[in-house]
């Protein structure tokens, strides 16, 4: 099992580029942005 990490915008942001090239993974690429976005105020 992996370590839990909180999500930051540059993480988000490397999600999104790899859910944009892949295709896949839409529905994950808006949590992910939207997780970064509150963790980071």
């Amino acid at each position: 099992m992996s370590k839990k990490t909180s999500m930051t915008p540059k993480a988000a942001s490397r999600i999104q580029a790899a859910a944009d090239r892949s295709g896949k993974n839409q529905a994950f690429k808006s949590r992910s942005m939207s997780t970064a976005a509150k963790k980071g105020k």
